[in-house]
C-alpha cells in the first residue's frame, strides 16, 4: 500500500484536552462523588452517643482487623427503618407532590412569560431576561421573609384584596399551601423561563410562516410547530425545577404550617433536633436515588433521539 493508503496513527490527545476533560472529573469526585459516599457510609452505620454520633468509625492503626470489624459493623437498620415508619413515606409522596404541581405551574407561568421574551424586539429581549434575573441580586432568605409580610393576616396581599373590595375580611395565607405554591413558583421562576427562552429564541420563525401560507391557524401552528421545538427547553426547566423543589427546605418551613412535612424538613429534624445521623443519611440517600429517576430516563431519551437522526 501506499503512504497515503496506510492508515495513520491515531493522533494522542493534546495536555490541553486532556485538562479539560479531567478538571470536570476532578471536580465531580471532589465535591459530589466523596460526600456521597462519605454519606453513604454514615447511613450504613448505627447510632451512638459519642463523637461522631454513629459506629462504626475505620480505625486505620488497627490495620486490616480494624478494617474488618468496620466492614462487619455496617447495616442496614437504617433503611429498615425509613421502609417501617410511614412518616417517612408521607414525607416523600408529600415532597414529590409539591414539586410535581410546583413545576407544572412554573411550566404554565413561565412559558408564556418565554414566549414573550423570545418574540420581542432583539433589544429589548436583554433587558426582558435581566427584569427576570434580577430577583436573583437579593439574598434569597429576604426574598422569602418578604413574602411573610406580604402573605400575613395583615399584611400588603389582604389590604390591596379588602381596598379592592374582592373581599370583606382578612383571608389566611400564611401557613397554608397556597403559601408554599406562591413561594416555590416565585423563587424558581427563573429556571423555568430560561431554558424556555433559550429553546424558543433559537427557533426558525420561517416555519411558522410556512404553516401560515398553508393554511393552518396560529393556535394549531403553536400546538405543531412551537411546542415539539421548544420541548428540550421544557424538559431541561422541569428537571432544573423538580429536582432542588423535591429537597426544599426553606420555603415550606418558613411559608407553611405545620402540617406541611416535606423531606427537607425531615432530614433538618432526624440531623439536628434527633441527632440521628445514620437514619437522615438514610433518607439523602434515598432521596438522591429517587430523584435520579427523571434523569435517567431524560438521559434515555436524548439517546434514543439522537440515534434516530
Amino acid at each position: 500500500m501506499s503512504e497515503t493508503g496506510q492508515q495513520r496513527p491515531p493522533q494522542r490527545r493534546s495536555w490541553g484536552s486532556r485538562l479539560v476533560v479531567l478538571v470536570p472529573a476532578l471536580w465531580l469526585a471532589a465535591f459530589f462523588l466523596v460526600p456521597f459516599l462519605i454519606v453513604l457510609k454514615i447511613s450504613l452505620s448505627q447510632t451512638a452517643i459519642a463523637q461522631p454520633p454513629y459506629l462504626p468509625v475505620l480505625d486505620l492503626a488497627a490495620g486490616w482487623q480494624g478494617f474488618r470489624e468496620f466492614i462487619a459493623g455496617l447495616s442496614l437498620e437504617s433503611y429498615a427503618m425509613l421502609a417501617s415508619d410511614s412518616l417517612y413515606l408521607a414525607s416523600y409522596l408529600r415532597s414529590l407532590e409539591i414539586a410535581a404541581l410546583s413545576t407544572m405551574m412554573l411550566l404554565l407561568v413561565g412559558y408564556p412569560i418565554a414566549y414573550g421574551i423570545a418574540r420581542a424586539p432583539r433589544r429589548a429581549q436583554t433587558v426582558l431576561v435581566m427584569l427576570i434575573v434580577l430577583p436573583f441580586l437579593t439574598a434569597f432568605l429576604i426574598r422569602i421573609y418578604a413574602w411573610i409580610n406580604i402573605l400575613q393576616r395583615d399584611g400588603l396581599l389582604n389590604d390591596m384584596l379588602l381596598a379592592l373590595g374582592l373581599v370583606r375580611e382578612p383571608l389566611t395565607w400564611l401557613s397554608t399551601d397556597t403559601a408554599i405554591y406562591i413561594g416555590i413558583v416565585y423563587s424558581y421562576l427563573p429556571f423555568m423561563v430560561l431554558p424556555l427562552y433559550a429553546s424558543l429564541e433559537r427557533m426558525d420563525e420561517t416555519l411558522l410562516e410556512a404553516a401560515a401560507d398553508l393554511g393552518c391557524p396560529w393556535w394549531k401552528a403553536f400546538w405543531l410547530v412551537t411546542v415539539p421545538l421548544s420541548l428540550p427547553g421544557v424538559i431541561a426547566g422541569a428537571l432544573l425545577c423538580f429536582i432542588p423543589i423535591a429537597g426544599e427546605f426553606v420555603i415550606p418551613d418558613l411559608l407553611g404550617g405545620s402540617d406541611t412535612l416535606m423531606i427537607g424538613q425531615t432530614l433538618w429534624t432526624e440531623f439536628f433536633a434527633n441527632k440521628d445521623w445514620p437514619v437522615a443519611s438514610a433518607v439523602a440517600v434515598a432521596l438522591l436515588l429517587i430523584l435520579l429517576v427523571p434523569i435517567v430516563i431524560y438521559q434515555h431519551l436524548q439517546m434514543r433521539a439522537l440515534e434516530d437522526r
